[in-house]
């Protein structure tokens, strides 16, 4: 919801960040407001920024197995990200070290985004950071005591819930605060079950006159959500996209845990894709707190601090029916890995200027444990009771499978100093320094159910001194700029459970595979490169920029058997070569009218190779799994008085499933509308509005996530998403 006028502290914030300079472009919560209330703002990142794709199976983009998000080629693990400059980790499904976006803030509460493409941000507390950084800065409490509602309907029996209190300013310093809900419910648009998603919000601001203020922020969110089936490009094409879990059709279920396959799926014509059709359920239940404290203070007139203490809790059961015999004699048993992750850490860093330097330093320090013990249930026989629910209650487990624990520790330092040279000429220059360690692995292993007589357990080490990042921003002429950065970045390794596809080294298929891999093992390295060039004025804005990636110690998993139980290999591809430009030109030939055409060519290419199933297979000239080689977007949006209207239109490219290429989901074109209408005051109310928006406007057919179960080496595998049909979508909101 927009901000209103009467914030004019919270407005002037807004508008210093919310501009696109260099490499870095800006969302504006202006532009959020266009969107459905609670879209996810990777979905709004994506529809409006070049380079962007994000794809799920959702129309709100809420389903954190479906999504996927790429930003120049790298994903949503090989970016960083911050919410109010707190580190926020991997932001991939079943986070071992953060907290996804849309699970960590309400949308309506973010006051806008950025995303530093190329190195991203120096001073970004992350070591996920390959290609970029999003910024993410929540709204303060207004100044004047109000509050805001919302309330959305729309297909599938979706009802959103949003409702904001502001207590305005309590006395004289200035303390103020808000407090927020908000609860998003759905029905799967195929199949059985629904997605629910609450979310509570809340900040305090205490200002300290005009020496600095301390933020103190609390979050909590619970997700329960019966999932959407992964399906292969065989299982789309002989079944169609609305192939769903079976479940409540147990006895189907139970007959095929028995390798008796109905006539239907015996149409698949392989076991692979028989199997992987016929599960009867999968789903997750996730809660989330996080807490901190932010304290910015001008030391002198010239110093400045800021503190940030943060604190993040997280608990989660991740449910899948298996085709493991329970003691019962059922050929059946619920699979729940019950997932459990602490993070404390600090952030201290400080500003100083002198002359024309703006001089900037930090450091960063995190404790990481997690834990994952996935353990088994049985079900029922046929007949003699009510199967086990995705959602629980999960009672009486008869054996642990494996249980993995990790304790990892996190140092980062940084300095940086932007020099103006002339009052439109500065250049930064800086580096960072990391050191991540993370000790653990499986703590314990039922080899009669992994086959495997030892799991993989060890340390790991990322480290690196001097990390360089360089840039030039030159405004040359009245509108008119230029600039470049150039930066090396490391990530370290990560650490998901051991069967969790695509998940790192810890995920090989045992210990001996592990002690192999590790030395040859190496933290995945890019020197990024981009130069461009930007101009804004009344009528006309337009960028065009040039990026060049060497991506150095390339790590890559491959993937096969049954989605469930994949036999994974993570292994070093050697070097990846990526040449890519954007393009975007926005039109405002009119007043209210304003028209924007992005366009996007990526090039990524391996040069290098793996080893699999004993053999080198050579990937030099392949391009990589899951990132389209074009993309186009556009948006066209009228306002008129107290009217708007949007549409939006995004072409995606092919991509390649496989890592030797002889595989691609097909390319698909999606477009959104969207209009709103405000009324104004009314009785007690504010800005009444009425919004109408219609998701996948011509109800195309089309794969949106993929790699929740990694990418095979060659030819077809179930890890792909297909997205949502049209759906519709009303909401009445309002401010007092």
């Amino acid at each position: 919801m927009a901000l209103p006028s009467s914030e004019p502290e919270v407005l002037k914030v807004s508008t210093a960040h919310n501009v696109s300079r260099g490499s870095q472009q800006a969302v504006s919560r202006k532009t959020m407001d266009i969107y459905v209330p609670g879209t996810s703002p990777l979905a709004v990142l994506a529809n409006t920024t070049p380079g962007v794709s994000f794809a799920s199976d959702d129309p709100f983009g809420l389903d954190t197995v479906a999504n996927t998000l790429y930003i120049r080629g790298f994903n949503q693990s090989q970016i960083g990200a911050t919410l109010d400059g707190i580190p926020m980790g991997d932001q991939g499904f079943q986070q071992y070290n953060g907290l996804d976006i849309n699970e960590a803030e309400i949308q309506d509460n973010i006051a806008g985004m950025q995303l530093s493409q190329g190195g991203g941000a120096l001073s970004t507390p992350s070591t996920t950071n390959l290609g970029g950084a999003l910024t993410y800065r929540t709204s303060d409490p207004d100044e004047v005591a109000g509050g805001r509602v919302s309330q959305t309907f729309g297909s599938n029996h979706t009802f959103r819930t949003f409702a904001r209190v502001d207590s305005g300013k309590l006395n004289a310093s200035g303390t103020r605060f808000y407090a927020s809900y908000a609860r998003t419910d759905n029905n799967l648009w195929k199949g059985y079950g629904d997605q629910l998603a609450q979310q509570v919000n809340f900040k305090l601001v205490q200002p300290f006159h005009d020496v600095g203020k301390v933020t103190a922020i609390f979050d909590w969110s619970e997700l329960d959500q019966y999932n959407y089936m992964a399906e292969s490009l065989n299982m789309l094409k002989t079944l169609g996209g609305n192939l769903n879990y079976l479940y409540p059709n147990y006895a189907e279920a139970y007959a095929a845990a028995q390798g008796i396959y109905s006539s239907n799926i015996q149409k698949l014509g392989n076991v692979q894709d028989e199997s992987s059709a016929t599960y009867n359920d999968a789903g997750q239940k996730q809660r989330n707190f996080l807490s901190a404290l932010i304290a910015e203070f001008h030391l002198t007139p010239r110093l400045t601090e800021k503190t940030i203490l943060y604190a993040h809790v997280s608990s989660g059961n991740y449910e899948m029916e298996e085709a493991i015999p329970s003691p019962n004699g059922s050929p059946m048993s619920q699979y729940v890995g019950h997932m459990g992750m602490r993070r404390i850490g600090g952030i201290q860093s400080f500003e100083y200027d002198i002359a024309s330097n703006h001089i900037q330093a930090g450091f960063w320090y995190e404790n990481n444990w997690n834990s994952f013990p996935a353990r088994l249930y049985s079900e029922p026989l046929l007949g003699q009771g009510q199967p086990i629910s995705s959602m629980g209650p999960y009672v009486n487990p008869y054996t642990t499978e494996f249980d993995d624990e990790y304790n990892t520790n996190t140092f980062q330092f940084f300095l940086q100093d932007t020099y103006h040279i002339l009052h439109n000429l500065t250049v930064s220059a800086g580096f960072r320094s990391m050191l991540q360690t993370t000790h653990g692995g499986a703590s314990y292993n039922n080899a009669a159910y992994t086959g495997a007589s030892a799991l993989p357990r060890g340390n790991l080490t990322a480290a690196d001194a001097f990390l360089p990042h360089f840039s030039m921003n030159y405004n040359f002429l009245r509108h008119h700029e230029l600039y470049f950065d150039i930066a090396e970045n490391m990530r370290a390794y990560t650490y998901y459970p051991w069967n969790m596809p695509n998940g790192g080294a810890w995920t090989d298929a045992n210990q001996q595979v592990f002690n192999e891999t590790k030395n040859s093992l190496r933290p995945e390295r890019t020197w990024d490169y981009v130069v461009g060039y930007r101009y804004n004025a009344k009528h006309l804005s337009a960028t065009v920029d040039f990026y060049h990636v060497d991506y150095y110690n390339r790590l890559v998993s491959t993937e096969a058997g049954n989605i469930f139980q994949p036999y994974s290999t993570f292994t070093n591809a050697g070097k990846e070569t990526m040449n890519g430009a954007d393009v975007s030109v926005t039109f405002r030939p009119v007043k209210g009218l304003e028209i924007f055409n992005s366009f996007s060519y990526n090039d990524a290419q391996y040069e290098g190779g793996i080893e699999y199933e004993g053999q080198y297979v050579s990937l030099k000239g392949k391009h990589q799994v899951a990132y389209p080689k074009f993309m186009y977007k556009t948006n066209a949006t009228y306002t008129y008085k107290n009217a708007s209207a949007t549409f939006s239109a995004t072409y995606t490219g092919r991509r390649p499933l496989s890592y030797v290429n002889d595989t691609y989901v097909p390319a698909y074109w999606l477009a959104n509308l969207s209009a709103t209408y405000n009324f104004g005051h009314i009785g007690f109310a504010k800005n009444l509005k009425v919004n109408f928006g219609v998701y996948n406007l011509f109800n195309t057919t089309y794969v949106g996530g993929m790699g929740i179960e990694g990418y095979p080496l060659s030819g077809d595998y179930p890890t792909l998403f297909v997205g949502a049909p049209r759906q519709y979508f009303g909401t009445v909101s309002a401010q007092f």
